[in-house]
């Protein structure tokens, strides 16, 4: 398997399992929906959460992927990038939660009005870039 066949699962199975680490190491898990960009897996999510807390203290992270009869998935590992207010700049950040959206759902009908949204639920994006892929039973 290789991140292509990741890409082409995800897109018929775009809910997933995305693991991060608590403090105390025990695993924290979270159900995300993903997108493909810059040649990982990206989702949307707001600032405070616990994903993004145990993110910023060790980027490990794990997505998990499943197909619905549970015969088969697929499981990236790697070091997430948080993309935040604080760390970019808000016309990149825009254009990042815009490319994440356009990967799941395809065009906004009023993408002043997304982007206004997202600024007011104080969203960021999580990107995974591929460290170690495995799976079972996806085509």
């Amino acid at each position: 398997m290789d991140f292509h066949d990741l890409e082409e699962f995800v897109r018929t199975q775009r809910e997933v399992v995305f693991t991060t680490y608590r403090k105390d190491g025990r695993p924290q898990q979270s159900l995300v929906t993903v997108g493909s960009m810059e040649g990982g897996l990206a989702f949307t999510t707001t600032e405070g959460r616990a994903k993004v807390n145990n993110l910023g203290r060790d980027p490990r992270c794990s997505i998990m992927v499943l197909k619905p009869d549970y015969r088969g998935y697929a499981v990236l590992d790697g070091d997430a990038d948080v993309r935040s207010r604080e760390n970019t700049e808000p016309a990149n950040l825009r254009m990042d939660l815009r490319q994440v959206y356009r990967s799941i759902k395809g065009e906004h009908p009023n993408w002043e009005e997304y982007d206004r949204a997202m600024e007011e639920q104080r969203r960021l994006v999580v990107l995974l870039k591929p460290g170690r892929l495995f799976g079972r039973n996806v085509p």
